[in-house]
């Protein structure tokens, strides 16, 4: 069984920070590149931000300068540091990676369950 297992999320006031993790475990062979997305009630999911194996990163406009994303290898987590976070940051993000399973021979997209980003005085 592979799964990713989001931490982080809440409420926080405007201006705020928070930190999202998502930690894959299971037989995990590789991973490749990793993500955040968000999606509110009746939306479709949009990208937040990618962070590839060499550690390139790519941001949607709206977030560049407060928002980072990150990885440690060592321990299959890929994390979202929020800053200077806005009302219009709330949503529920989603993590995603891409994993090659042990007993597998091609990659797949795996994704966490969601945590709740509050943004809210």
């Amino acid at each position: 069984q592979l799964q990713l297992v989001e931490s982080g999320g809440g409420l926080v006031q405007p201006g705020g920070s928070l930190r999202l993790s998502c930690a894959a475990s299971g037989f995990i062979f590789s991973i490749n590149a990793m993500g955040w997305y968000r999606q509110a009630p009746g939306k479709q999911r949009e990208l937040v931000s990618t962070i590839t194996s060499g550690g390139s990163t790519n941001y949607v406009d709206y977030v560049k300068g407060r928002l980072t994303i990150y990885r440690d290898n060592a321990k299959n987590t890929v994390y979202l540091r929020m800053n200077s976070l806005k009302p219009e940051d709330t949503d529920v993000y989603y993590c995603t990676q891409q994993i090659k399973h042990l007993c597998k021979h091609k990659w797949d997209d795996y994704w966490g369950r969601g945590t709740q980003v509050t943004v809210s005085s």
